[in-house]
């Protein structure tokens, strides 16, 4: 059954060092990976324990709809009822279409877009394969983020393209989060941490955090996926015995350690070891 519009449904790798990225990918989590033909270019499926989590795709020589060479990244897909509607309302609030809608026979439509505050972003119409299976277990995603350079563009350009059910992380409505002035403000009042979710509570399936003061000067707003992992440190330990790098230190979170790391090939997501959880 399709998830409703604004829901994550989605993600793939596109990598440029497909064998390496296979052998991390597979050490690291687990993952195995089927080949679903040269009808589809060779794009392949990653399984863990039996379910579908994600795709992958040799990207090696080839370049993107804007003629620039593809860079190793991981892309996140939020749900659409009408993927033709969904876009020429994103290019009404800013977006610009990175890939044009396309069919895949039997799965479903999708397209890229590049939202306003730059952050690539895909759409998927599903008409036979609602997407990839949450389990919520160590090898798999737990979590999706937008890290934005712009947050209340980005706020409400996922209001009104993807219907987010916008909720600030504090638990409080939006009025409680703005000062006297109407600007919106974090928690502490003093505008430093700002995050949102679509939808409230363990209805929550995205969030967007303002990344202002994290990201360096002439970086992009990106989307980001988070992995659980049992433990942190032998994970990471395991991340550097396979050549990808520790990008950050780890974090304590209520929801988890998490640590961002790069695969061999530079592509960046977010380990979690739910079972390291602050306890408040």
């Amino acid at each position: 059954m399709p998830q409703p519009t604004g829901t994550p449904t989605w993600l793939d790798l596109g990598t440029n060092k497909a064998a390496a990225s296979r052998d991390f990918y597979h050490e690291l989590f687990g993952w195995n990976f089927v080949d679903q033909g040269a009808e589809v270019g060779h794009y392949e499926m990653v399984l863990k324990d039996g379910n579908i989590i994600a795709g992958f795709m040799d990207m090696a020589g080839m370049n993107g709809p804007d003629g620039n060479p593809i860079t190793d990244r991981w892309d996140v897909f939020l749900a659409v009822d009408d993927i033709a509607a969904r876009v020429e309302l994103a290019k009404a609030h800013g977006a610009t279409v990175y890939s044009e809608p396309m069919e895949i026979p039997e799965s479903g439509l999708m397209a890229i877009i590049v939202d306003p505050t730059g952050a690539f972003i895909g759409l998927w119409e599903a008409r036979g394969f609602a997407g990839y299976t949450f389990t919520g277990t160590a090898g798999t995603p737990v979590w999706f983020e937008l890290l934005s350079k712009d947050f209340d563009t980005a706020v409400a350009f996922y209001r009104a393209v993807f219907d987010f059910d916008i909720a600030w992380m504090s638990g409080e409505d939006e009025g409680a989060n703005r000062g006297d002035d109407g600007e919106a403000v974090g928690q502490d009042g003093a505008g430093s941490f700002r995050y949102v979710t679509n939808g409230a509570g363990e209805k929550a399936c995205a969030g967007i955090l303002d990344a202002t003061a994290f990201l360096p000067p002439g970086a992009s707003s990106f989307w980001r996926v988070y992995f659980d992992v049992e433990a942190t440190e032998p994970a990471l330990a395991k991340v550097r015995e396979l050549g990808g790098q520790i990008v950050s230190e780890p974090m304590d979170s209520p929801f988890g350690r998490c640590t961002t790391i790069a695969d061999p090939a530079g592509a960046t997501l977010v380990l979690n070891a739910g079972s390291e959880a602050l306890q408040g």
